[in-house]
């Protein structure tokens, strides 16, 4: 008795007939050859070769040299690495549009570390604190070094992850140089700050906030606070509730300000809303006569934004450089807003649920919970339990 692979070689190398007869379909991979790769393959150099007759790196330093040598090459495949960051050609790259930056040589930054090291050990109080556990760490200074060095890298990744950018700027990022520290305040001596992320009440962010960044003297600034999740008829839209350009320095209160704050009104049943205070640094004085908005304004047709179009009228004379973002959701301050302010019906999103299933009903259900039945009922009693 012939197996299939006997008959197949049978059939087409010693042209003898078979005792079973196969489809075709069943003959096609048997004669299929795999393709050629593109180059050559990983290792290729060892093959054939006694394991006794290779070189001996003798010590982990050296085949990590020689390692990390080869893997710097390049290569036709794609490395575990690269197939995860692999982007379709889809997708487009990123386009930095953020302010330019040129980074310290890493030869002062070691030997500026080295100096502090060098006067903290000379320091008998500081050993007398660390040895008594006293010690207490600068969080002013800390947060400081933290905002020059890798704080800008680190917004950035948050920004990308909340979407931030993409629902802005489409395919342009930038990374935030200039620090911005945005702070609501909220009565009793208190004051509810943004960060990156974090949640602000409606009611706490109801009177414009207190704005300080580090500024040179005579440069000018934008700043711009757009809510990209709130337009109640047009997804691709924002509402902007509040700018101000021409900004000498850092005082934001002696600014153009050409559309005044307005409190944010998540409508609700529509989640968590995003809103982003954005830094523009302006090349010359702007003049902003086509986006003023009246004083007060309580329309919302009017208050009808785009970021990526305002930057791209103004992309010559404008830089973004800072960013900060808070997230909301509707409260019961939220209702007065409408009512009050826009003097409009409040709209809300409810979620229709569909109607539960329930598998056809058994004649003899054999194993099911003690309540099987209650699914059945041609009343709306609630029903109890898990089924």
């Amino acid at each position: 008795m012939y197996s299939t692979h006997s008959c197949i070689v049978q059939s087409f190398v010693l042209g003898k007939d078979c005792e079973r007869s196969f489809p075709m379909t069943n003959i096609a991979p048997a004669l299929c050859r795999r393709a050629a790769s593109l180059g050559p393959l990983p290792n290729e150099q060892f093959e054939g070769k006694d394991l006794e007759s290779l070189k001996k790196y003798r010590s982990f330093t050296r085949y990590r040299r020689v390692a990390e040598a080869e893997s710097k090459k390049p290569v036709w495949w794609r490395t575990y690495r690269q197939l995860l960051q692999y982007k379709t050609d889809a997708e487009s790259e990123k386009v930095d549009i953020g302010l330019p930056y040129f980074p310290p040589s890493s030869t002062e930054i070691k030997k500026a570390r080295k100096k502090i090291q060098r006067d903290n050990h000379k320091n008998p109080e500081l050993e007398k604190a660390a040895r008594l556990h006293t010690l207490k760490i600068p969080l002013d200074e800390v947060r400081a070094e933290w905002e020059q060095t890798c704080g800008p890298y680190h917004i950035q990744r948050v920004a990308e992850h909340y979407g931030v950018y993409k629902d802005l700027f489409g395919e342009g990022t930038f990374v935030p140089r200039t620090a911005l520290r945005v702070l609501y305040n909220t009565g009793n001596d208190t004051a509810m700050p943004v960060h990156y992320g974090n949640v602000v009440a409606p009611s706490e962010a109801a009177v414009a906030p207190e704005v300080t960044f580090d500024a040179q003297e005579g440069t000018l600034w934008t700043l711009l606070l757009t809510n990209p999740d709130g337009h109640l008829r047009d997804t691709g839209s924002e509402y902007v509730h509040w700018l101000v350009g021409n900004i000498p320095g850092n005082q934001v209160l002696f600014g153009d300000e050409i559309c005044h704050y307005f409190p944010p009104f998540p409508a609700n049943g529509t989640g968590y809303h995003r809103h982003v205070f954005i830094l523009f640094k302006q090349e010359e004085r702007i003049d902003y006569t086509e986006e003023m908005r009246p004083n007060p304004c309580h329309s919302l047709k009017m208050r009808t934004f785009r970021t990526l179009d305002f930057y791209r009228k103004y992309e010559d004379k404008i830089t973004p450089g800072g960013l900060a973002f808070f997230q909301c959701k509707w409260e019961d301050s939220v209702t007065q807003v409408f009512h009050q302010l826009l003097n409009m019906k409040e709209p809300i999103f409810e979620h229709q649920f569909p109607p539960i299933y329930h598998p056809p009903q058994k004649k003899f259900p054999h194993g099911q919970p003690l309540r099987y039945l209650d699914r059945y009922r041609d009343s709306d009693e609630p029903t109890y339990g898990i089924y």
